[in-house]
């Protein structure tokens, strides 16, 4: 399905087994194929199917990469359609779990907003902002939606504005301000006969519709390709040709964060940091008919890990492990000057 096809045109079942069917092609992308499998069964009405998907991933023998981002969505759906109870226990587990990835947080706290529970929708937007972000300067693009969200909560409940929601403000892109666009009185300009509210709320509806277009236009993070130390040993010993574009591993891993660094300050956000291994990049050779000599291959790489789902996050929190894998924290590691 391409991208751009309108919702409509969508036969979200036959989408969902597609994916399926591709997810057994490559089981090492199976958790974001599934995944996105599950969406269009939601989307299509067979929650009780994108229920099974969901345990599937649970109950697999191969670790996921995000547990957590499974049983979210899995609680949202099951609420969905009736299963409150069990729902609510996911939702107390993972906030007892204390995910470091937003993801998470953001799924659960809108299940909860979006059934009335706004004191609860609150805890939990403000328990995940305060684990990610308390040690950051600049709060992450992944991280924004708990910003935002919790910023809507907060008007919904008739809460003062405090540092985190001047923050969200700051943040915010949209042309119309969030208190605007959170404004829980909007509803009735809907049915108001004043054509300068009408306006409004049109201008209102328009800056919202921008703000998912830009989401939606950027899926997966812009990826930096990363090669641990042995697997860039064994591809500069299979093709020597690509020797100048790596001309040791510490000055690689150095080129890696500065090029990030470059990106966030050129105003680029959603960044992140794939990890390349040599059967991969053989097989992606492969696929594009062309030799894995060929250096212009690798940021294509580095672009279709991302769009498999395969990127992580960056920066990471400064005393979370370094994207390197020295073990150390990034604040100690390459993070050290940021």
């Amino acid at each position: 399905m391409r991208p751009d096809t309108p919702a409509e045109n969508v036969d979200h079942a036959a989408e969902a087994a597609r994916l399926e069917r591709t997810a057994g092609l490559y089981p090492e992308d199976a958790e974001s194929l599934l995944l996105r499998a599950a969406a269009h069964l939601e989307l299509s009405g067979d929650r009780p199917a994108a229920t099974a998907l969901y345990d599937r991933l649970l109950g697999s023998a191969a670790d996921l990469d995000n547990p957590h981002l499974v049983r979210a969505l899995k609680a949202s759906n099951l609420w969905e359609y009736g299963h409150e109870a069990e729902a609510r226990a996911i939702i107390d587990g993972i906030r007892a779990a204390a995910p470091r990835d937003p993801a998470p947080w953001v799924i659960v706290a809108e299940a909860l907003e979006s059934h009335d529970e706004l004191e609860a929708a609150h805890d939990t937007f403000t328990e995940g902002a305060r684990l990610l972000l308390t040690d950051t300067d600049e709060p992450p693009y992944a991280t924004h939606p708990l910003l935002f969200g919790r910023h809507r909560v907060r008007r919904m409940l008739g809460a003062a504005h405090d540092d985190w929601d001047t923050l969200a403000d700051t943040l915010n892109t949209a042309p119309v301000p969030l208190d605007e666009l959170h404004d829980p009185n909007r509803v009735w300009s809907l049915g108001s006969d004043n054509p300068a509210e009408l306006a409004a709320e049109i201008s209102r509806l328009r800056a919202e519709l921008g703000t998912y277009r830009e989401a939606l236009s950027r899926p997966f993070p812009v990826a930096v390709l990363h090669w641990p130390e042995p697997e860039l040993a064994e591809l500069l010993r299979d093709y020597p040709a690509l020797a100048p574009e790596y001309p040791s591993y510490e000055a690689h891993l150095a080129t890696v964060e500065t090029s990030l660094r470059e990106l966030a300050a050129s105003g680029t956000q959603n960044l992140g940091i794939v990890t390349g291994t040599v059967p991969s990049y053989e097989a992606f050779a492969a696929s594009e008919s062309t030799t894995p000599t060929d250096p212009t291959l690798l940021p294509q790489y580095a672009t279709t890990l991302a769009a498999r789902g395969r990127a992580i996050p960056w920066p990471p929190q400064r005393t979370a492990a370094c994207w390197c894998g020295s073990g150390r924290g990034y604040g100690e590691c390459h993070g050290v000057n940021a």
